[in-house]
């Protein structure tokens, strides 16, 4: 990529003199929520369909639902 950038004659950007990545996400975590979806096997190989979110800053998972049947509804529901 860079050899076609330097052939095209487009030179690096600055540098920039804002915070560097870590200082940003250090800045930003208390407002920022991780959310997954996945299934888990019971014993009795029933699945069951987790969604969870995770507060950045504090790293506390909330569960926000379990269902047999993820339907748009329900991850609606979840969202509310």
């Amino acid at each position: 990529m860079w050899a076609i950038l330097k052939k095209a004659g487009v030179d690096p950007a600055p540098r920039r003199s804002g915070p560097t990545w870590a200082e940003f996400q250090r800045t930003q975590a208390s407002g920022i929520l991780a959310v997954d979806l996945f299934h888990v096997v019971t014993v009795l190989l029933k699945r069951l369909y987790c969604m969870v979110a995770m507060e950045i800053s504090t790293r506390r998972v909330h569960l926000l639902g379990v269902t047999t049947n993820p339907t748009g509804s329900w991850a609606v529901w979840l969202r509310s």
